[in-house]
């Protein structure tokens, strides 16, 4: 009897101490020097992350209308997978910003936030691997085009970019989402609008310098402006990942897409080694 109690306890005790090498999620306030405010950031680290040891980050980016937390509404395991993978999440709020510095509001300089202030602070505060080939950014919709804008503007910070369902060309969408409170009226501004949209960047990348994935779904609205950037970059000669699976715009979507795109970036990870 006594030699089955010491195994049950042994057992509780190595039970108890897997809970607690778990994956740390934290709700933090970062403060943007740009806007002049705090920001709300979820982060997902893994166990070894929490223990000093320097993982990889992928930042995710939510959409229009989503904060902080849609990602871990989206994919409630986000912190098994951490642990797993050996990766830590970033999930900034980006308002309904595009994640542009907007031309015409100073309060929305998400750009500078998440590119400059955000790397900065987790860089700081968590063990990160701090250069470009332990770093990519993606995100869903509105995120999928933060992922890519951001990405493909500072190559020198991120080492990969990607889109899961993103609206990579704005221009056919002139009155949705906010963008004209960004942009000002596509009518009367569309050479601003043209400077801000992810199909008119690719000329500022080359083969083989960023590592990029585009997926979309056979059903989306964004389906053909995801087509006419992998045209883009085919003509450019620009390596990428392109995928069109079944699914519409929906987090059933974005819940499957993203483990393609976690495997993806781990194999960029895993090269830079």
């Amino acid at each position: 009897m006594k030699k089955l109690f010491c195994t049950l306890l042994v057992s509780l005790l190595c039970l108890s101490g897997s809970v607690v090498q778990a994956a740390k999620v934290d709700t933090l306030s970062v403060h943007s020097n740009a806007m002049n405010r705090n920001i709300t950031v979820l982060t997902v680290r893994p166990d070894k992350a929490v223990g000093g040891e320097k993982c990889p980050v992928i930042y995710l980016l939510h959409g229009h209308g989503g904060n902080a937390f849609t990602w871990m509404t989206i994919k409630p395991d986000l912190p098994q997978i951490a642990d797993r993978e050996g990766i830590i999440f970033v999930c900034p709020d980006g308002k309904n910003s595009w994640y542009w510095d907007s031309p015409r509001n100073k309060d929305y300089r998400y750009e500078s936030f998440v590119a400059k202030e955000l790397v900065e602070y987790i860089d700081k505060n968590f063990a990160t691997k701090t250069d470009r080939s332990g770093r990519v950014i993606t995100g869903l919709s509105m995120g999928g085009h933060g992922g890519m804008w951001l990405s493909i503007r500072h190559q020198d910070i991120f080492g990969g970019g990607g889109s899961m369902s993103g609206g990579l060309d704005i221009r056919p969408f002139p009155d949705s989402w906010n963008m004209k409170a960004r942009l000002g009226e596509y009518a009367s501004n569309k050479e601003v609008w043209d400077s801000h949209t992810v199909i008119n960047q690719l000329d500022k990348l080359q083969n083989g310098a960023l590592t990029i994935m585009i997926d979309c779904g056979a059903d989306d609205f964004f389906l053909e402006v995801n087509k006419a950037v992998h045209e883009a970059l085919l003509k450019r000669g620009i390596g990428h990942d392109f995928t069109i699976r079944p699914g519409a715009h929906n987090p059933q979507y974005w819940s499957n897409a993203i483990d393609y795109q976690i495997l993806f970036f781990k194999k960029f990870f895993n090269k830079s080694k």
